[in-house]
């Protein structure tokens, strides 16, 4: 089982971060896990210049201004407030990252990564990370995804059985044994089975035959990628379906209510190699739940759940 146990949540003391942060405290209460709520600025135009320290007196009330944001914290909630004043916002914000093992920041809209939380600053956030980053959109419910309520969720993990979503996916029977939910593992065609054949096609060739087949395998093989002891505790399903795999994930979230999709990414977190290449990104933009894109970590390269 994924280990989470420190969460952290950049803030701005916009709604859309309130929405963040209380995610973030959910996960935080579920996993046992602390929670750092960060708040960076640079209060200088020339950034080529550090900023200017806080007095005792102003970290003092802007600390204040964080709990006051936060609202009322569980007592089983261990809750620490961080306040900077740097240079670059994006820099403290990834240095932070490095101590967490989780990342819960809130996104702004649909119009593209440079609209997410602290703007661009949050852009370099996703791109340069090397921890997973759960990102939670504006259009979010004020009563929250499942993983919030604390009723059993649904989880979607994007599967193309790469290394990236492989890596995915263990974080994501984590979550959801963690929680009893409904797991659904996805996976879309986006090159039809007859333009891998030679051409032109065999007269024999059938293609609805060849359509049938294709997904038959591949429902296979995603049913072998779930340990029998993720089953004994929650709800496993399979989807497969034909097209854009972002049209087709995102389509599914239309017609199924879903609290959580799963994505893998390669490298450091570019956005130029998500998995499905730019499909993440239009995921992120348009998903209506929050989403969570895993990088591949040290040691689970490939990795398969297991028993």
């Amino acid at each position: 089982m994924v280990q989470i146990k420190r969460i952290l949540c950049p803030i701005d003391f916009s709604e859309c971060s309130l929405r963040a942060l209380h995610q973030g405290m959910a996960l935080a209460r579920r996993y046992g896990a602390s929670l750092t709520v960060l708040h960076v600025f640079t209060n200088l135009p020339n950034l080529e210049i550090a900023g200017i320290p806080l007095d005792d007196p102003d970290h003092k009330l802007l600390i204040q201004r964080m709990q006051v944001f936060t609202g009322d914290v569980p007592p089983d909630l261990k809750i620490r407030f961080v306040a900077r004043c740097v240079q670059e916002v994006s820099a403290e914000i990834l240095a932070q990252a490095e101590e967490a093992d989780l990342v819960v920041i809130g996104s702004h809209g649909r119009s593209g990564f440079n609209r997410l939380l602290l703007g661009s600053a949050t852009e370099k956030v996703v791109r340069k990370a090397t921890r997973p980053i759960m990102v939670v959109p504006p259009h979010l419910p004020p009563a929250g995804s499942g993983l919030l309520r604390g009723t059993p969720p649904h989880i979607v993990c994007a599967i193309d059985f790469s290394a990236a979503s492989l890596g995915a996916l263990t974080y994501a029977i984590s979550l959801a044994e963690q929680s009893a939910a409904q797991l659904t593992l996805f996976h879309s065609i986006e090159v039809p089975p007859e333009l891998l054949e030679s051409i032109p096609l065999p007269a024999e060739f059938n293609i609805e035959q060849a359509h049938a087949e294709a997904r038959a395998g591949l429902l296979q093989r995603l049913r072998e990628l779930v340990p029998s002891s993720t089953r004994e505790r929650c709800e496993v399903k399979t989807h497969v379906d034909e097209g854009m795999a972002y049209r087709q994930l995102l389509r599914l979230a239309v017609e199924q209510p879903i609290d959580l999709i799963v994505m893998g990414v390669q490298g450091r977190g570019a956005v130029d190699l998500l998995l499905f290449g730019s499909n993440t990104a239009r995921v992120i933009r348009a998903a209506t739940c929050p989403v969570l894109i895993v990088p591949v970590l040290p040691g689970n390269a490939g990795a398969r759940p297991t028993d």
